[in-house]
């Protein structure tokens, strides 16, 4: 398997006159493949949440098993991303990510069609739970090789631009994955088939197998396995941090974490910084339709509009800011970082204080909740998207799924699963005002991490 995953060879220039044209050709389609093989890997990660309502009806599992079941995918995925970033630098990016993608469609597909038991629903919590934790370890195979293909394909002071349009694929793959759903129920009733629930799973599965045929056609691994000059050639962009061995060379493990990760104090602040920035991301979305129903703010359908609008604008605003770092800041990130993180204390602030400030009146306190959520999900995906440009930005090409793993299990492990479900999950059963005073405090100390790098991320060269 490893020998099947290894990164092509280098190939002989193509005539000179052939670059140009074949090189513009090549890196839209990477692109698109890099982009929809993204999003795929979002229609086989959160179906359990839109299942779950329909199994717990039925009978077959409880809520505090599925909410303990969809940790297992956050935990999962927080290790795989940095273990599956390392395998990712010394592996062709194309298979990494094709061959990840349709294991986990098919082991999705697993999860809708298996038999469950109408009678032991600990029998049930524990088969989806293992497979969960297959789920959220095989999302790790997606991040990394898209890095890798990134930081080949597209130059250091372009990456940041053309990484904000990218990093909107997992808004696309999620909101894809209801719409999806959806038909599927549809198709399934129309079919006479009772558990339509188990479409959820199915479905989107399906469509993430036909995007993986796709992927597999449009991706290549690096520019030099095609016949091209090296992205720094052809762009004539020297900058960036230069790799001990040359382009396409296995970096020995040792090199890769220990050299360009355990040592690395720039990658370490990153790392910190977006704990802070995915607790925000995360607490906010994945908590507020339970807090503005529960407080009476929203009924179950404005709650779920205000969730939607809130994921949406995030995509474009994580473009937006990409467009302010390549065009005003050439690239840097930290300007940008630090203007979005200002702008979510301001958003998780109002968001905190809607309830006071609304004076009781229903309408105007929703008006606030609305510019709170659409505020916090325009900024905070910014940064979400440039801290793994930065990553990228900080090692050399051949170490960037590693840096992007490094940073994501950071992020996923103890930004989403400690701070943002278990610790303000535990503040919110005795006080809501205190769990979202979290945000506020997480927002403000994200703009001094931030802030560290303004500088000394000039000195990346």
């Amino acid at each position: 398997m490893s020998r099947f995953l290894d990164p092509p060879a280098a190939k002989p220039l193509l005539p000179k006159e052939k670059i140009k044209q074949v090189y513009a050709s090549m890196r839209f389609k990477v692109f698109m493949g890099a982009f929809l093989g993204y999003a795929g890997y979002y229609l086989v990660r959160k179906n359990l949440s839109l299942a779950a309502p329909d199994m717990i009806e039925q009978g077959l599992i409880d809520k505090g098993k599925v909410g303990i079941a969809m940790s297992a995918v956050s935990i999962a995925y927080a290790f795989s991303k940095f273990i599956m970033g390392t395998i990712s630098d010394r592996s062709d990016a194309r298979k990494f990510l094709c061959v990840g993608l349709v294991i986990s469609a098919l082991t999705m597909i697993g999860v809708g069609i298996f038999p469950y038991s109408a009678t032991n629903m600990a029998f049930n919590a524990a088969v989806i739970f293992f497979l969960m934790l297959v789920i959220g370890w095989l999302s790790g195979m997606g991040w990394p090789p898209c890095g890798r293909i990134m930081a080949h394909w597209f130059s250091q002071n372009e990456r940041s631009f053309k990484m904000s349009i990218w990093n909107t694929s997992h808004t696309i793959g999620s909101g894809s994955l209801g719409l999806l759903a959806m038909l599927g129920v549809v198709i399934f009733g129309t079919m006479g088939i009772g558990e339509s629930w188990r479409a959820d799973f199915i479905v989107p599965s399906i469509v993430a197998l036909l995007i993986a045929v796709f992927c597999w056609w449009s991706l290549r691994d690096t520019p030099e396995s095609c016949g091209l000059p090296s992205i720094q050639e052809y762009r004539q962009d020297f900058s960036g941090v230069k790799s001990k061995s040359s382009v396409g060379e296995k970096l020995p493990f040792k090199t890769l974490f220990f050299d360009y990760v355990l040592k690395n104090k720039l990658l370490w602040v990153i790392a910190v910084s977006n704990v802070l920035v995915y607790m925000v991301r995360y607490g906010i979305g994945d908590w507020s339709p339970t807090y503005l129903q529960e407080e009476g703010i929203m009924n179950s359908d404005e709650c779920k509009v205000a969730f939607s609008v809130h994921n949406y604008v995030g995509a474009v605003g994580t473009i937006f800011m990409g467009w302010i770092s390549a065009k005003f800041f050439k690239g840097r990130c930290a300007p940008p970082n630090v203007i979005c993180m200002i702008m979510v204390f301001i958003g998780t602030l109002l968001y905190w204080q809607a309830p006071l400030l609304g004076g009781g009146d229903p309408t105007f306190t929703k008006t606030l909740v609305y510019v709170a959520l659409i505020i916090v999900g325009f900024f905070i995906y910014g940064p979400v998207a440039l801290i793994g440009v930065q990553a990228l930005n900080t090692v050399p090409k051949n170490a960037a799924g590693t840096a992007a793993g490094f940073v994501g299990l950071f992020g996923y492990l103890f930004g989403d699963s400690l701070f943002s479900k278990i610790i303000v999950g535990y503040i919110a059963n005795q006080s809501w005002g205190l769990a979202n005073l979290m945000f506020v405090i997480g927002s403000a100390v994200g703009i001094v991490l931030c802030a560290l790098l303004w500088n000394s991320e000039k000195n990346v060269k």
